[in-house]
């Protein structure tokens, strides 16, 4: 799940497209049958693959469905500070559609960071634009066919960027609560921002980032990208502090999330077609926008405006959900994604 401190709401941007006068297009709610779990499924098992140069970890979730049914392959993408467990239940869920692989980006997770210590925007691009050719090309049903895009938060950006360099690659574009430019925010965040931009700020922040203890640490964020941090099962809890624990013992951990803070802050700044707003409008691929109404970190205000950038976009906002609505309300944000994929289907 994302680690990020400043509890701060970001604010509509002053450029972003407006919405028409009937607003988006509602997404759709699959009535297919989904399997009942019995409790929270452990993490999926994962390999290393190459990747930009490197390799990240990439875990894997077995097709689940009917043999003789539509299936397709689904990658997920995780927000800053997350990792590829967010999408455990989501992707047990989308079984009964996709074959799913979720990864860690580069210095996340299991991944370890680039050779080069290299982590904006455009870095975590090339990194997923090469897992994603690399999940088209495996063998079995499938191969060579585009996949389903998924990302949340900074990887809900990187991935719409993602969709725009390879349209050829990616069937469709499911982005949660992505982290899309804004341009007017509070003071407070202002600072913060500021102070991220600042040369030799970024290394005082990594050590700042372990200060107290993984439980606590734990605690803040679920109340930061939860609506209701009450519905985190007591499983998911443990194996959110083990993951904090993991991250303590590595040397890259709090450098690759300040210097990820601070490349996706500096890719706000870029204009014309560099922006992303800019690039919402090229995407080719059928899209979906989910979005908590209680996002704390990310306005909601600004889904209707980016399911009307997108071209071929549905917009389905959810309340009472936060900032990870993929962990929050697995089943309502996959039967939105697989109402897309049945819509596609036809």
């Amino acid at each position: 799940m994302p680690d990020v401190r400043p509890a701060s709401v970001a604010t509509l941007p002053d450029s972003a497209p407006g919405s028409p006068a009937g607003g988006p297009r509602p997404a759709g709610r699959s009535a297919v049958r989904l399997p009942v779990p019995t409790g929270p499924v452990p993490p999926w098992p994962g390999e290393q693959v190459p990747a930009d140069g490197g390799s990240v970890y990439l875990r894997h979730t077995p097709y689940a469905g009917d043999p003789d049914g539509p299936r397709g392959r689904g990658l997920y993408v995780h927000g800053l500070g997350g990792a590829s467990t967010n999408w455990t239940d989501l992707a047990a869920t989308l079984a009964v559609r996709l074959e799913g692989f979720a990864l860690d980006l580069p210095g996340f997770g299991r991944s370890e960071p680039p050779s080069d210590g290299g982590y904006s925007i455009a870095r975590h691009v090339q990194a997923v634009e090469a897992v994603l050719a690399d999940v088209a090309d495996r063998p079995g049903p499938g191969r060579g066919e585009p996949v389903h895009l998924v990302g949340n938060s900074l990887g809900g950006l990187v991935s719409l960027l993602v969709a725009v360099r390879r349209p050829d690659l990616v069937a469709t574009l499911t982005l949660i609560s992505p982290a899309m430019p804004v341009y007017r925010v509070p003071p407070a965040f202002d600072r913060a921002i500021a102070l991220l931009l600042l040369p030799g700020i970024p290394t005082l922040a990594e050590k700042r980032i372990r200060l107290g203890a993984p439980e606590d640490r734990v605690r803040m964020t679920l109340e930061m990208c939860f609506g209701d941090p009450r519905r985190v099962p007591e499983e998911r809890l443990a194996e959110a502090v083990e993951e904090m624990r993991l991250r303590d013992g590595q040397a890259w951990s709090g450098r690759a999330l300040t210097r990820s803070m601070r490349g996706l802050m500096t890719s706000y700044l870029r204009v014309g077609r560099g922006n992303a707003w800019r690039a919402a409008q090229a995407v080719q691929a059928p899209a979906l926008v989910v979005w908590g109404d209680a996002d704390k970190l990310v306005d909601p205000r600004l889904a209707p405006r980016l399911a009307t950038a997108l071209p071929d976009a549905r917009l389905q906002v959810q309340p009472g959900i936060g900032h990870v609505a993929m962990m929050e309300a697995p089943e309502d944000t996959a039967r939105a994604i697989l109402a897309l994929l049945e819509e596609t289907d036809r």
